[in-house]
């Protein structure tokens, strides 16, 4: 366990000292460039006697809250017969900032954790992972996937949506969200996910709180006046939303569905990707998250009611016993909150924060969030 950076910044440190050479399968590199041929055999080519990995190339930097690297991978003949992938894509969080950012409140722990034990019992679409480790005293993580980039979209902050791709989207939430709905099971099968309130509470203590303070005042151009005057009471919203959810059912949740964590498959539909948030809460976080970012307010404003309806429709067909719109509608306004706090948080982040999003994007996610509260009177949703 870590608690401050300083704690985090000497563990990188005596880890860029050591510098250990990634040998055996769970033997975890410290940059992209300490990644071997024969330790990618090992992690890769395992269920093929005789394939090898002969020749790694790094593709280009791309750094953001997590360092992702796209692989180019040579195999000797047996490998090629067996058809293995010739590149793979990875997130690692091998910089300080990453793990500062990640680390300190469950999210490196939680993506590793989610494609080895979770993604596999949920059927949804989502990447396909390879590999994950990480080491829980340094927090050092590598994530490997199958390269989707040729098949599939992934989606821009910007990304037009149909209603078709609105429906795509509340299904699959209400398939992931109906497998433990408020069951004992979850925690028995997943004891070491976070509930969403201790993931918002280190998320604030680290410095969240400050800095939604100051996105918020960043986005004003973006924020309907009347919200904006109302700004003192945002906060005690926010807190209030996260409060909600240890009085709820929990299911696993995302619980950072903004547009661009979603991509359109080939079949049409929309799939979830980046996981490092992934805990256990109310599905109105992801509901109230996916819906507010990813449609254009005049759309949102057509669709929001019939999208809320489908998803408790598809909820109750997948055996979660069926929910009263009003009460459904509630949760919806009320976990706005903690879905905007995600995005002025960011805008205005931590000094020791990585860059984690462009500022349009980030403007884009405020005002279409901050519309949203304005439209249903949110902030009276208490």
């Amino acid at each position: 366990m870590v608690d401050t950076y300083e704690m985090l910044e000497a563990r990188w440190e005596e880890e860029r000292r050591s510098c250990p050479q990634p040998i055996e399968r769970d033997d975890l590199p410290v940059d992209y460039e300490a990644i071997t041929p024969a330790w990618l055999t090992r992690v890769l080519c395992a269920e093929h006697p005789g394939a090898e990995i002969t020749k790694v190339t790094l593709g280009p930097t791309d750094e953001g809250t997590s360092s992702r690297r796209r692989l180019h991978l040579e195999y000797n003949p047996a490998g090629r017969a067996a058809g293995l992938p010739a590149t793979v894509f990875c997130k690692s969080t091998h910089t300080l900032k990453s793990r500062f950012q990640l680390a300190l409140n469950g999210f490196v722990e939680g993506e590793v954790r989610f494609y080895n034990h979770i993604q596999p019992v949920l059927g949804i679409e989502s990447p396909r992972p390879l590999f994950a480790n990480f080491d829980p005293h340094t927090f050092n993580s590598i994530v490997i996937l199958e390269d989707m980039g040729d098949a599939v979209t992934f989606c821009r902050h910007d990304e037009p949506m149909s209603r078709a791709r609105a429906e795509s989207q509340v299904r699959l939430l209400a398939k992931m969200h109906a497998k433990y709905h408020g069951s004992d099971a979850l925690t028995r099968a997943f004891p070491y996910l976070r509930t969403w309130l201790d993931t918002f509470t280190a998320t604030a203590e680290n410095g969240f709180e400050d800095a939604g303070a100051r996105g918020f005042g960043m986005a004003e151009s973006v924020i309907p006046p009347r919200l904006f005057a109302r700004e003192a009471e945002v906060w005690p919203a926010t807190v209030a939303s996260a409060a909600r959810h240890e009085h709820l059912p929990h299911s696993v949740i995302h619980s950072d569905v903004h547009l661009k964590n979603w991509y359109i498959a080939a079949s049409g539909e929309m799939g979830l990707n980046d996981w490092q948030c992934v805990c256990r809460g109310h599905w109105g976080r992801d509901l109230a998250y996916a819906i507010s970012t990813a449609l254009e307010p005049d759309d949102r404003r057509a669709w929001e009611r019939d999208l809320i309806a489908l998803y408790l429709d598809e909820l109750a067909g997948h055996g979660v016993a069926k929910i009263p719109f009003d009460e459904a509608f509630t949760h919806y306004r009320q976990q706005l909150f903690g879905a905007l706090l995600w995005w002025t948080g960011t805008l205005g982040q931590p000094p020791n924060a990585p860059e984690m999003q462009p500022r349009d994007s980030c403007l884009q996610f405020i005002g279409r969030m901050a519309v949203a509260i304005d439209d249903l009177d949110a902030l009276d949703a208490f």
